[in-house]
């Protein structure tokens, strides 16, 4: 069957995958927020993930009206799956967009979620509400599928239609029914898992990975510190080995690889296991701020910088290099514990939304020329388009830098540190 598709939430995830659809297919882009809607219908992606260009001249219909969406055939949910304060799996978002997708279903609609979860969720929490406010059968009318995102914001040549996609559907006819979905549209092909909560696992232990490789290396970081030894050097020696993996220290934000890793270990503790490994690498990354801020403060004592009159810049507010998105930033603890010396912290972030920052972490950004006559500066997020504004602006004059992710080519500074 040609299907007509419905892609709700028009996020990081969830625009790119409609505009590659749409490619193929005609498709609906529907977002609860009206302003985003307007955006993307003027051909401005807040997220930086699609080219204007590509959304003026998009056959996609992008609306906040579900109504819309009512003589769709399938609707891929690609909404965030965030955790609470208590660090528990906050499955809000996605209860309401399936309570959104339920009141517009036909029978025999394919539904197909793509938010990242703990194995049971597409077929334990959502499909349930599909049914129920729909009116319909659970698998006999509606039919459900799973296929995990794996975008890579900020990354343009790792593009979705490049990433091998994993599919999944409620038997084999509707797997073959999600991969004709996908199957179109992604060159580098699909993997068909046996069931929807295989995928599921899948999704949440490919961040899960990343997230404990990371935290050996922050671990080693910080090791190698109190050695005396550059970390950086110590992984390149190491890195000429064939299966030495190729990780490197840093902060752990963002809206995957420090949330995921919760969903599976929440569950883990619903079903009577304790996670050992997982948590302790979180616990590990989540230090990461407060130590970075401790070594800076450090060297400034070293410098006999005064830290009562002291100023720190700070470059870099969101997750990840050049990309605008700020949830779940880590560098927000490395200005709380600097604050807690007494130090005044000014932050720069070319790419953040101020209004944002303001109201998620209650820090206001400054411009750029109020970093000039910092006592101390910290590279915390290096995005590209800081360098092209400035050339020098990690010059002589500072006496300590900090290089967080290690990107300086020399050493600007007597005082120099990477992590």
């Amino acid at each position: 069957m040609s299907e007509k598709i419905a892609v709700v939430g028009l996020g990081y995830v969830g625009l790119p995958l409609a505009v590659v659809l749409s490619e193929k297919f005609e498709v609906v882009g529907f977002d609860k927020s009206k302003e985003r809607v307007l955006q993307l219908k003027d051909g401005i992606d807040s997220t930086r993930e699609v080219e204007s260009d590509s959304l003026k001249n998009t056959s996609i219909l992008f609306t906040a009206d579900p109504s819309e969406m009512a003589d769709c055939t399938c609707y891929i949910v690609a909404v965030p799956t965030p955790i609470d304060k208590s660090k528990k799996p906050d499955l809000s978002i996605m209860k309401s967009a399936s309570q959104t997708v339920a009141e517009v279903l036909k029978a025999d609609d394919l539904v197909i979620y793509e938010s990242t979860v703990y194995p049971g969720v597409t077929e334990e929490v959502c499909g349930p509400i599909l049914a129920e406010v729909s009116g319909l059968d659970l698998y006999r009318e509606i039919k459900l599928g799973y296929s995990p995102e794996r975008i890579n914001p900020g990354d343009k040549e790792r593009t979705i239609e490049k990433i091998v996609k994993v599919v999944s559907g409620q038997d084999a006819e509707i797997l073959d029914r999600v991969d004709a979905v996908y199957s179109p549209v992604i060159t580098a092909g699909t993997h068909r898992a046996p069931t929807i909560k295989v995928a599921e696992a899948a999704k949440v232990i490919e961040n899960t990975q990343r997230d404990l490789n990371i935290a050996l290396m922050n671990e080693l970081a910080v090791i190698f510190e109190k050695l005396n030894i550059n970390t950086h050097a110590v992984l390149a020696a190491a890195g000429t080995k064939w299966n030495f993996l190729p990780f490197t220290p840093g902060l752990v934000g963002g809206h995957c690889i420090g949330v995921d890793p919760y969903y599976l270990t929440s569950k883990a503790e619903e079903v009577g296991y304790n996670p050992k490994v997982i948590l302790a690498g979180r616990r590990i990354n989540d230090e990461m701020g407060k130590f970075v801020a401790q070594k800076t403060i450090k060297m400034m004592l070293k410098n006999k910088i005064d830290l009562t009159s002291a100023k720190v810049g700070i470059y870099g507010i969101t997750f990840k290099e050049n990309v605008p998105d700020i949830r779940n930033s880590k560098v927000h603890t490395i200005i709380s514990e600097l604050k807690e010396y007494g130090v005044v912290v000014e932050v720069y972030d070319p790419l953040a939304n101020a209004k944002e920052v303001s109201e998620e972490y209650s820090i206001e950004l400054t411009k750029k020329e109020n970093m000039l006559g910092c006592d101390a500066l910290i590279l915390a997020v290096p995005h590209q388009q800081i360098f092209e504004e400035d050339n020098d602006i990690f010059g002589k004059g500072h006496p300590v830098v900090v290089d967080v992710k290690s990107v300086l080519d020399e050493s600007p500074s007597s005082t120099y540190w990477s992590l």
